[in-house]
């Protein structure tokens, strides 16, 4: 569930997100070029598709993230691109809320984007290719695991009944941090290989 509906937070952490998720896109924004908008793009629409597959896990479900290789490939992008693909969600399926959107934004891409800063150089940098593959595992697993975590982090501040469930909800994640450090990880090995120059943010 890392798409929280409309109704459940409470206004500090609604007012929280939402600024912090204008901050994240405004940087995002004025990074951008042209040469971003198409790669973002690409991705936004990829998570876009991807997230509308949701496999159930315990009380919950969980679908395609990738904001871990979004954090690599684009940087501070994540945020407007995370941002236009949960918009259009809220508003064409339901998915989210509007009134959410900007904690959804936040706990979505902020883990992908930190971990793409911290580890996206070593990442692109690295003569081996092992290296490279287990970062960028890491990378994705560590980026849904902290997705789950900020999730729960929101339901536990905005009431202490939440608290069981956000515990339960982090578990769901695991399995989904698997796939995704897969996925990830793939990824930048074959972009590694055919094109060197798409691991380089166009945003940093």
């Amino acid at each position: 569930m890392a798409h929280i509906p409309d109704g459940i937070l409470s206004a500090p952490v609604l007012i929280g997100g939402a600024i912090i998720a204008a901050g994240g896109v405004g940087l995002g924004l004025k990074r951008l070029d042209d040469r971003a908008i198409p790669r973002a793009g690409i991705l936004a629409a990829a998570f876009f598709a991807g997230s509308l597959i949701a496999v159930p896990v315990g009380p919950s479900s969980v679908h395609l993230l990738l904001s871990g290789l979004m954090g690599i490939l684009l940087g501070f992008g994540t945020f407007p691109a995370m941002a236009v693909a949960l918009l259009l969600q809220a508003l064409l399926f339901g998915f989210g809320g509007l009134t959410t959107l900007g904690v959804n934004i936040v706990n979505i891409a902020l883990p992908g984007v930190v971990l793409g800063l911290v580890l996206g150089p070593t990442i692109r940098s690295t003569a081996s290719a092992g290296l490279r593959l287990g970062l960028a595992a890491t990378v994705g697993a560590l980026s849904v695991l902290g997705t789950g975590g900020l999730v729960a982090l929101s339901l536990a501040l905005s009431s202490p009944d939440y608290a069981p469930v956000a515990s339960v909800l982090l578990a769901t994640y695991v399995p989904l941090a698997i796939g995704e450090a897969f996925i990830t990880a793939v990824a930048v090995s074959f972009l590694a290989r055919v094109s060197p120059d798409a691991l380089r943010p166009v945003l940093t």
